[in-house]
């Protein structure tokens, strides 16, 4: 009998280990990036950090690039608690970068890019939420307010006074390829935005109440009959059974109490006899 018992023992801690895998929560990493841009001036200091709710230990940062592929920050950066700078950015840096656990867990990759020129597009890093605003900065090494032009997938959007454009509650049609060009300075290279989904949340509580659907409401009335029927029909037997031996203590009560005036009447029948018979001896 020992086999089976073994077999059982070892089926329920195989199942309470993976009930507790199951159970335990997913830990979120996010990278970030400092300055925010996904185009980088060449010599410029750029500071990566892996983010986390709780903490940021366990988690690796990795790049692939043209030169190098899953490098880690000791091999091109310096390290810094949670953080990785490089402090002298060249084209090579240029690749896509990301935060990595022990047990393989990954966050979201971003694209850096280091193109050497005297222009940059400064473009969000991660996607923008649908329904966001998304605001496109054309910037030179000495100037960030010059005016620019901007285009969308090689198609010409509008002309910024101030260097920057920004195109109110983005959606998915917004995605693509931005390039910004500077008059007599030059122009950057091509820097993709992409928009995500928004976060779903609970609708708000509507003033007219919401219509029921009519086949839950049978199926309720169904229930509750099949509940309470027993009951009123069990109600009702107890109810008939207490009437019925009322009824009969009743009859048997009436049936010995019935004699009682003959009785009576015979010991007054025999109370005047006995009256009479003294009544006339005493005559004689």
């Amino acid at each position: 009998m020992s086999p089976p018992v073994r077999m059982e023992e070892t089926s329920l801690l195989w199942l309470l280990c993976v009930s507790s895998l199951l159970s335990c929560p997913t830990t979120q990493v996010s990278l970030t990036v400092s300055p925010s841009s996904s185009q980088m001036f060449k010599g410029q200091s750029v500071s990566l950090s892996c983010e986390e709710d709780d903490s940021s230990a366990g988690w690796t940062l990795r790049r692939n690039t043209t030169r190098d592929t899953r490098t880690q920050c000791e091999d091109w950066g310096s390290p810094a608690g949670s953080s990785c700078i490089i402090t002298y950015m060249v084209s090579s840096d240029s690749g896509v970068y990301w935060c990595e656990s022990r047990e393989g867990a990954t966050s979201t990759s971003i694209s850096i890019t280091v193109p050497g020129g005297p222009v940059i597009l400064q473009s969000p890093v991660l996607p923008v939420t649908e329904g966001q605003d998304l605001t496109l900065h054309c910037r030179t090494k000495t100037s960030s307010n010059l005016t620019a032009s901007f285009s969308k997938d090689d198609s010409f959007i509008r002309t910024g006074p101030a260097g920057h454009m920004t195109i109110p509650h983005v959606s998915r049609s917004d995605e693509g390829l931005y390039r910004c060009s500077i008059s007599s300075v030059g122009e950057s290279p091509p820097s993709r935005v992409s928009v995500s989904g928004r976060p779903e949340t609970s609708d708000p509580p509507t003033s007219n109440p919401p219509t029921s659907d009519p086949v839950p409401l049978v199926l309720r009335l169904v229930c509750h009959l099949v509940v309470f029927c027993p009951y009123c029909i069990s109600t009702f037997i107890m109810v008939s059974l207490c009437r019925c031996r009322t009824t009969g203590n009743d009859l048997s009560v009436s049936m010995v109490m019935t004699p009682a005036p003959q009785a009576e009447e015979g010991l007054d029948d025999g109370y005047d006899d006995v009256t009479t018979a003294v009544t006339t001896e005493h005559h004689f």
